[in-house]
């Protein structure tokens, strides 16, 4: 038996001991069939046999796994934390690290209103991420701190479950020093760039992790008149963001990015920013993101070699790409979806208020806007142009999934289109306007066929008519990247890649990898429990040691949040089964989460049990248990 210090004595008291648990203990180190016991919120002895009578619960892990919290590198749940301290669709999957702050969006530097001419977090967030301004408001409404110092103290104040710790977000920096409207509109003054300088050294002195960025060109501001503009990070130049990341080095910190797909070159010319060759010190980067996409399978191979030649003796880099560890399934309310930012055409559509039916309606009917909409869904189609040869070679000039049988109703206006295809609803309705007299299956599906006034050229008039006649009353989803998961663990395992990116807390009612850890470890199941082993290292203490964070080990001593995990219930569960789209009064909106059940069965933050048996604890949310991690 291992014991700290004097801690184990004949009559003192564990709190838990867990009997029998195959420990993966997050050194990639085959498990361990052991005991290990915690009191007081640490891991206080490891063994063989420990004793029951010591321990106040003793909790049977026979035929369990038992594994460090795992961390989520990748989230926005900056946004709800201080609505619901408890992140509870994080916890319930074994999360119990989290971090903020990404895609250059967050919330550090209070609220930044400037009356009412701008509400910073509002404008970014509504589009990017996918968030309706009303839930975004009550986000922001909940804000009473005024700067990134006051950011961190105030996390002492709330009842947080599981740990946080944040990146200083580029767009909400230069909104700080310069405002939002000039930080569209013009180049940084020197005193500007200055400010930013010195804010962010004071950020990372404070302990946050780092800064990050984005270069994604769909990620647009939704205040008019600025709907066509992007987020302020994208106006940045290279001198600028060279001069924040020096500052950046200097602390050891880490650059979180996001590539500037407009111009691939470019991007591998930012991201050669991480080379300690050509910069003086290595940077840290990590950088979205690993995974076999559907229309541009071979892309994410050529930025893991980039990685790869960056982190080579020749130029001294140090970076990764995040890797997601399940099937990307993005779901659409009619065109509002993030998929449909990248066409211009529907980008029109999505910058209109969420609730401004007639403003969309009455742009679906303008003859440019059908003529624009039409060129833009049929673009890289039709074959016979430049753009159709591209995409069929993998380099497609957009990513957003057209073809109709890759798009699922899920939520449909005729309850029989449910689980089917675009594409075979379409080739119904041209059956049926060819006078076939039994190509409708129903009356629903009749009467909905009926209102067709002229038969569509394509199926570009088919998704028009879809948009005109229902809105945002249709919903559907398409799987843009890891179909069947066919390659995800060869993403996940390789050595320029992380995983634990799940865009938890984005996206609301497009999205829900709450489950990609699980998966990650189910996938890595299938190879037996070597691999389980590799995997559990990869979801803590890898992510942990890159980011400079004291979690993700199950050392003597250490912080005990730990996470118990049934591998049977985990062998059985598809994560395309628990995916649901419920109503959360936290919101007063829908969202997507994914609710596996008997597949984690204990979760624990700094001793404290949160998560028992399928069901919250009164712990989680009744006491402060997570902590704001400041960057070692």
């Amino acid at each position: 038996m291992q014991v700290v210090g004097q801690e184990a004595t004949q009559d003192y008291s564990w709190d838990v001991l867990f009997r029998n648990a195959t420990v993966f203990d997050g050194s990639g180190d085959p498990p361990q069939r052991m005991d290990l016991a915690v009191h007081q919120g640490k891991i206080v002895a490891k063994g063989s046999a420990l004793p029951e009578n010591v321990a106040r619960q003793v909790i049977d892990a026979s035929d369990h796994w038992l594994m460090p919290g795992l961390l989520d590198i990748h989230t926005h749940l900056d946004l709800e934390v201080d609505l619901d301290p408890r992140l509870p669709e994080v916890v319930r999957h074994g999360t119990t690290t989290v971090l903020f702050g990404n895609c250059s969006l967050g919330t550090c530097f209070g609220t930044q209103r400037d009356g009412a001419s701008q509400d910073p977090i509002v404008d970014c967030f509504t589009r990017v991420e996918n968030i309706p301004k009303p839930v975004l408001r009550k986000c922001v409404d909940a804000i009473t701190w005024e700067d990134s110092a006051g950011y961190y103290e105030h996390f002492s104040d709330l009842p947080l479950g599981p740990n946080v710790a944040a990146f200083v977000p580029h767009s909400m920096l230069r909104i700080e020093a310069m405002g939002l409207e000039a930080a569209i509109s013009r180049k940084p003054t020197e005193a500007e760039l200055q400010t930013m300088e010195r804010l962010l050294d004071d950020a990372l002195t404070q302990g946050y992790l780092g800064l990050s960025t984005d270069g994604l060109p769909f990620h647009y501001l939704a205040n008019e008149p600025h709907t066509d503009k992007r987020i302020p990070t994208q106006f940045a130049s290279f001198g600028e963001l060279r001069r924040l990341l020096k500052v950046v080095r200097r602390h050891d910190r880490v650059w979180q990015a996001t590539p500037l797909i407009e111009n691939r070159l470019m991007a591998f010319v930012y991201f050669a920013l991480t080379s300690g060759r050509l910069f003086g010190k290595t940077l840290k980067l990590s950088a979205l993101s690993a995974m076999e996409m559907v229309l541009a399978p071979k892309a994410a191979k050529a930025l893991l070699g980039f990685a790869k030649l960056m982190n080579s003796r020749l130029f001294k880099g140090h970076m990764h790409f995040q890797a997601l560890g399940t099937n990307f399934r993005v779901w659409s309310d009619g065109i509002v979806s993030p998929l449909f930012e990248e066409l211009p055409s529907t980008a029109q559509l999505i910058a209109l208020e969420y609730d401004d039916t007639e403003g969309r309606h009455a742009l679906m009917h303008d003859p440019k806007w059908v003529e624009e909409f039409r060129r833009d869904w049929l673009h890289g189609r039709t074959g016979g142009d430049w753009a159709s040869f591209k995409a069929r070679l993998g380099m497609p000039d957009h990513l957003v999934i057209r073809d109709l049988e890759r798009l699922t109703f899920d939520g449909a206006p005729v309850a029989d289109w449910d689980g089917e295809t675009f594409e075979q609803v379409y080739e119904r309705l041209l059956r049926f306007l060819d006078g076939v007299n039994d190509a409708a299956r129903s009356d629903a599906e009749r009467e909905a066929f009926a209102t067709v006034r002229e038969r569509p050229r394509d199926d570009a008039d088919f998704m028009l008519w879809l948009m005109r006649s229902y809105d945002k009353s249709f919903r559907y989803w398409a799987d843009v990247s890891n179909v069947g998961n066919r390659a995800t663990m060869d993403y996940l395992m390789h050595p320029q890649a992380l995983p634990g990116f799940n865009d938890s807390g984005a996206h609301i009612t497009n999205m829900a990898f709450f489950d990609g850890n699980l998966m990650s470890l189910k996938l890595a199941q299938q190879q037996g429990e070597g691999m389980v082993a590799k995997m559990v290292r990869r979801l803590t203490r890898e992510p942990a040691e890159f980011f400079n964070l004291e979690v993700g080990r199950l050392d003597l001593g250490a912080q005990a949040d730990l996470v118990l995990i049934d591998p049977k219930a985990l062998k059985a569960w598809d994560c395309n089964d628990t995916r649901e789209y419920i109503y959360r009064d936290l919101f007063d909106h829908h969202q997507m989460v994914n609710r596996p059940e008997a597949v984690v069965r204990e979760v624990m933050i700094h001793g404290e049990m949160v998560w028992q048996e399928g069901a919250f604890t009164p712990a989680l949310g009744e006491q402060t248990l997570g902590r704001a991690l400041r960057a070692a």
